[in-house]
């Protein structure tokens, strides 16, 4: 009976510790973060879990960068050996050499035959005097109608001879737009490169689309050619062309240089770096930004385990760090890691 009992005893704890062991291998529910408010509002249940997402403070500051772009000494402009009123241009393409020779000749051509059209209009003034003053005469008269009708039809050849001087006029007009665009194309102004004075060299580049907001006409920058990789040049930016090329999207930029010893030869290689300023703007970490069927987000820490999705509109990418200008303010305490996980648990995926 005794031993019976024993058994019992041993076989009862056995059972129990086996329960226990059971008990300790069933796994307990963790707890979950609480996503609500068509998920803009993440609740840790704990504040150990909230300190995994790493946050900084939003401020503001002065946001300036800069960018390089590929160029090339595009034409140089030097004085005529021989004494002519207009300046020698050293095109490093050319057919451009070409539509700038043509251009001048049109040119040319234009201002002789505007002097034309404007002798053939005094003299239209003058033949209608003479018609006047012959029907006058005829009207008191003193004249014939032989002398009217030879007023008339000499002012009636003046205005031929002047309707045709304006055709060959409007004829000179029409074939310098093909030299004109041409040029302009290649990121040269006409104007500019008649005025031009010896000793400049004009420096083409291109640059993306979305960069042409930051250059502005008047501009500095700086210039590194491959001839001299030691020296840096500075330059000026004249113009931003109106064209932008369909297949690279790219905007040609034009900058003068000087060039009165003859250093830069048409044709050479350089780099252009250009530096802009934003201005005083609210930036964020680029990994805090998250970008969702086109709209910008980011999370911003509310309190000790709570973070609230935020819209906001953002601008240029300046060294690592996107300007933002509207969905936040200083001061908000904003999620730079974990920021993956955070748009899992609000967008559900």
């Amino acid at each position: 009976m005794k031993n019976l009992l024993l058994y019992s005893v041993i076989i009862a704890g056995i059972l129990w510790s086996c329960g226990k062991k059971e008990e300790a291998r069933t796994p307990k529910e963790e707890p979950v973060p609480e996503v609500s408010q068509d998920g803009t509002k993440i609740v840790f249940p704990g504040e150990k879990i909230a300190s995994f997402f790493t946050t900084e403070m939003a401020g503001s500051s002065q946001m300036a960068a800069s960018f390089g772009a590929p160029a090339k000494v595009a034409a140089t402009v030097a004085r005529s050996g021989e004494g002519a009123g207009q300046n020698i241009i050293l095109f490093e393409d050319p057919s451009l050499a070409s539509s700038y020779t043509e251009l001048l000749t049109h040119k040319q051509k234009i201002k002789q035959l505007q002097g034309i059209v404007d002798q053939k209009r005094a003299v239209i003034s003058r033949k209608q005097i003479e018609v006047e003053r012959y029907q006058d005469l005829f009207k008191n008269g003193a004249g014939t109608g032989k002398d009217v009708a030879d007023a008339q039809v000499n002012l009636l050849g003046a205005e031929t001879e002047y309707s045709m001087a304006n055709n060959d006029l409007a004829a000179e007009r029409t074939a310098i737009i093909e030299h004109e665009t041409k040029l302009k194309m290649a990121g040269f102004n006409p104007a500019a490169l008649r005025q031009a004075s010896p000793g400049k060299a004009f420096v083409i580049c291109e640059v993306p689309e979305n960069q042409i907001e930051n250059i502005k006409e008047g501009d500095h920058c700086s210039l590194q050619f491959n001839a001299f990789p030691n020296q840096k040049y500075m330059g000026k930016v004249d113009d931003v062309t109106d064209l932008i090329d369909q297949t690279s999207q790219m905007v040609k930029i034009r900058i003068t240089i000087d060039n009165n010893g003859g250093r830069f030869k048409a044709g050479m290689f350089a780099t252009a770096q250009m530096g802009f300023s934003q201005g005083k703007n609210i930036s964020v970490d680029k990994n805090a930004l998250i970008t969702v069927q086109g709209k910008s987000y980011v999370f911003i820490k509310n309190g000790k385990n709570t973070f609230l999705r935020k819209p906001v509109s953002v601008g240029n990418l300046i060294e690592n760090r996107f300007i933002v200008y509207d969905g936040i303010k200083v001061g908000d305490s904003v999620a730079v890691k974990g920021v993956m996980q955070l748009k899992g648990l609000s967008f559900g995926y």
